[in-house]
């Protein structure tokens, strides 16, 4: 990849309005997740080539574990804390642009204990984790191996335009 690229990337006039709440738990300011948020989307749009003609809604929600694990037991049966859940408004078909995508929530006290136990900086860890939800809201999934191989390598490349080292090394 070209330094040019990374830097339109990061750059380039987002066609997503994001609707960002700090619901609960231990996180950097509004305004530097907001950040992160813009970059995490922008460098997605970037590797996929996405171009929309209009603009389409993100909600993103930064709370903490009980929440968290609240949602995971209702929406997946999962009764546990994880460190990030997408909803998709919307079934994906390629050319097809929602004018909601659905929500990404992240869990405060997982995502610190990840990055903390992975010995990587608290942003690129949450970076990495926007990443990862938004592919979810764009139809992107792991439950094979094959995947999960595809969707790791779009993460791989999309964080690599943020100058995050491959968070799956």
């Amino acid at each position: 990849m070209h330094e040019d690229n990374r830097d339109l990337a990061a750059s380039a006039p987002l066609p997503v309005d994001i609707d960002l709440l700090v619901e609960a738990g231990d996180w950097p300011p509004q305004s530097d997740l907001l950040h992160l948020v813009e970059r995490a989307v922008g460098a997605v749009l970037a590797e996929l080539q996405l171009r929309w003609t209009g603009r389409s809604e993100l909600s993103v929600v930064f709370c903490d574990d009980a929440r968290i694990r609240d949602l995971n037991a209702e929406w997946r049966g999962k009764d546990r804390p994880t460190n990030v859940l997408s909803f998709p408004a919307f079934e994906a078909e390629e050319g097809f642009q929602p004018p909601m995508l659905g929500d990404i929530v992240l869990a405060a006290e997982t995502v610190a204990r990840e990055a903390e136990l992975e010995n990587k900086p608290l942003d690129n860890h949450i970076s990495h984790l926007l990443v990862h939800g938004f592919l979810h809201l764009l139809g992107y999934d792991h439950e094979t191996e094959e995947e999960a191989e595809d969707m790791e390598a779009v993460e791989r490349r999309a964080l690599a335009r943020l100058a995050i080292p491959d968070p799956y090394a």
